[in-house]
This record gives C-alpha cells, sequence and structure tokens, in this order.
C-alpha cells in the first residue's frame, strides 16, 4: 500500500534550510520508508513515540529527526529537526502536557 505524503509548512521551509546534501537524504528515506510502511517501527529507524507527544512517530535520518502523524493512507510530516532541536521540541510538549498529579 502506497502512502500519500503531506508536508506542514513548517516541515517544508526547514527542509529548504538544510544543506542540499542532507535534504537530499531526509526526502530519500522519507519516501522510501513513510511512503510504503510508515507504522512498522524498529530499534533504529522509525519508533512510536509514547503520548503525551508532539506526534504519533519518529523517523531517525542521521543527525536529523522527522516527527510525522498518520491518519488512514495519509503521512502527515510535522517538524523535521536536527537531534539537538527534536530533543527540546519533545521536551517543550512534555512540559505543557498536564501533570498527572492536576486535577
Amino acid at each position: 500500500m502506497a502512502f500519500d505524503i503531506r508536508y506542514s509548512r513548517t516541515s517544508h521551509g526547514q527542509l529548504k534550510g538544510f544543506r542540499a546534501f542532507d535534504r537530499a537524504a531526509i526526502i530519500q528515506q522519507i519516501e522510501s520508508v513513510l511512503g510504503t510502511s510508515p507504522t512498522l517501527t524498529s530499534k533504529a529507524r522509525v519508533k512510536r513515540l509514547r503520548q503525551p507527544a508532539p506526534t504519533e512517530y519518529r523517523l531517525k535520518v542521521g543527525d536529523f529527526r522527522v516527527f510525522y502523524n498518520v491518519v488512514d493512507d495519509v503521512v502527515q510530516v510535522v517538524q523535521i529537526l536536527s537531534k539537538p532541536d527534536a530533543i527540546s521540541f519533545c521536551q517543550e510538549q512534555d512540559d505543557d502536557s498536564p501533570s498527572r498529579d492536576e486535577p
């Protein structure tokens, strides 16, 4: 089953900011992995994130992280970040989520 890949405006802008070499590698991995089996998790590449998280899945491409959701046969790429930025992105989402201790 082929999946339709859609990029958010944010992720599209982020891609434009990367070096051409990195951009080509990221796009190649997005098309090959997310275009065919975006929900197939592995230890090295695709991870389903524990909720609350910014997205449902994360794809590792070298030193970059692609955050995305899958709805039916559509992959929605939300963010494409360097590893340090990805760590901050996930921590910000954790800080914004309500604590379990709060009523």
